[in-house]
């Protein structure tokens, strides 16, 4: 073993570890920024045990290092303009096309590879039967994970919507159809060990990852996000195979498992199967007429009847939803939180593991204005304190906060865990109207004797409670 490869493999094993205390980092809101800048660090280091690889066996010519130059000053420059240009609301669309970017990055490996074998030898001698599964996996998954993140980032953006055709079962015939074309071209490959069969393994991949996300409504984007970041990591794992990077395979293999434990637990969240997410359609296509019929007994009121109710408040819990995002009112919300805080009232922020877009989206929502972290409480931890909170203030979610979901066994929503705002004193909902969320079906909430609706845009709502405590003097012992 030369000193080369002993330097790739040192400087591997301590991209490795800094990998995964970079992912570990990463289950807590506050130790998350410093978690992903080990990790970037971490990735780094791998690259940089890449190309001591290739330098220690066949070298790299003076043209080839001006496309890894190129391309390292051009993707840096783009994902430093995304970091700072991007707003926090439009993250989902984001983080959809980064996981396509690893996607499509693990394909162009896989690619070379296979069309100039030589780029992939790791001077060990790996055998053409696993160069060859790895080549095919690497194409297929990460060609599912580039075209479907495309798909998905499209949806979220409201570019693209599900056209009718593939909500019905036709699109299963489609989708199997493409499945068993990339079977075939993936024996193929395989089997002639070099690249017959891998346009059309790439064609029939790319199309089939457009087909099964196509389908899929925007309300489920979130388990998809996280199913496609497993995709993602799988795709690079077996890219590691391809180009006998370690660093790839130990450290994607971890990406790959956690996005599937992350979408098992979203699934959870929402009471339904993986399954049912990526082929069982819409969910609202259970829905009854009874669900879909119009509300009775609805009570609105003011920003200002609001706020006399705040006023005399002991606890209050935000929940905020997708809503609260589309309206960018992260920022009002921390400074009407201020207010009642500065009153001495107890304030906490409750959150549904599916709220929003994304897995965690609400958390980055909120790390945005700067709320603290030990205000955010997830689902489990604040349900039971419900029964002794005074205010409840729902801003933009719907079906995470519909009872019917524990009370109503014939609800498309029956078993899907809920935060209990019901059992608060008083609810207020912000919302700009009485549409229903990704359920299709009526919010039974909307009609409890303790709750009353806020109608209008999350923002001004929120803008206007502001306005209205002042004046009540609340929040004048935090400048006195």
């Amino acid at each position: 073993m030369t000193a080369a490869v002993v330097i790739k493999y040192a400087i591997e094993l301590v991209a490795v570890l800094l990998l995964a205390l970079g992912i570990k980092g990463l289950s807590k809101v506050r130790s998350a920024r410093a978690a992903n800048q080990i990790a970037a660090v971490a990735l780094a280091l791998a690259v940089l045990g890449v190309l001591i690889n290739f330098l220690s066996t066949s070298g790299i010519d003076s043209s080839a290092w001006l496309w890894i130059i190129g391309g390292t000053v051009v993707g840096g420059l783009l994902g430093a303009i995304t970091s700072q240009r991007v707003p926090m609301t439009a993250m989902p669309e984001t983080v959809a096309l980064f996981n396509g970017c690893g996607g499509m990055s693990s394909l162009l490996v896989a690619l070379g590879v296979a069309l100039d074998p030589l780029a992939g030898s790791d001077g060990e001698g790996t055998g053409a039967l696993v160069a060859g599964i790895s080549i095919v996996v690497s194409v297929f998954v990460g060609a599912i994970t580039f075209s479907g993140s495309v798909v998905a980032m499209g949806k979220l953006q409201g570019w693209l919507d599900t056209p009718a055709w593939m909500q019905s079962k036709l699109r299963h015939v489609i989708n199997i159809g493409l499945a068993a074309v990339s079977l075939v071209a993936a024996i193929a490959l395989i089997a002639s060990g070099g690249d017959q069969g891998l346009w059309l393994l790439v064609i029939g991949s790319s199309l089939l990852g457009i087909g099964v996300t196509l389908s899929i409504g925007g309300a489920d984007m979130p388990v998809v996000i996280s199913l496609l970041n497993s995709y993602s990591g799988v795709a690079a794992a077996a890219a590691g195979f391809v180009v006998g990077s370690q660093m790839l395979i130990v450290a994607d293999a971890m990406v790959g498992a956690a996005g599937l434990i992350l979408t098992q637990v979203m699934c959870n969240a929402m009471n339904r199967s993986l399954v049912n997410v990526l082929f069982g359609g819409a969910l609202g296509a259970s829905a009854s007429a009874a669900d879909q019929g119009e509300y009775q007994g609805i009570t609105s009121c003011s920003a200002e009847e609001c706020a006399l109710t705040l006023e005399t408040a002991q606890r209050v819990v935000f929940v905020p939803g997708y809503g609260l995002a589309v309206a960018q009112a992260q920022h009002i919300l921390r400074e009407v939180a201020e207010l009642l805080e500065a009153q001495g009232i107890d304030v906490a922020y409750a959150i549904h593991p599916v709220a929003g877009r994304m897995p965690g989206h609400m958390n980055v929502l909120l790390a945005e204005a700067d709320v603290p972290y030990e205000q955010l409480i997830e689902m489990e931890t604040i349900n039971p304190e419900f029964p002794r909170t005074d205010v409840v203030i729902v801003l933009g979610a719907n079906d995470v906060v519909n009872p019917q979901a524990r009370n109503d066994s014939s609800s498309p929503l029956y078993g899907m865990p809920v935060l209990n705002v019901e059992e608060a004193t008083t609810v207020f909902v912000v919302k700009r109207g009485l549409s229903a969320g990704y359920a299709g079906i009526k919010n039974s909430l909307f009609e409890r004797p303790n709750t009353s609706m806020v109608f209008g845009d999350a923002k001004k709502v929120l803008s206007g409670l502001a306005q209205e405590l002042r004046e009540l003097g609340v929040g004048k012992a935090k400048v006195g």
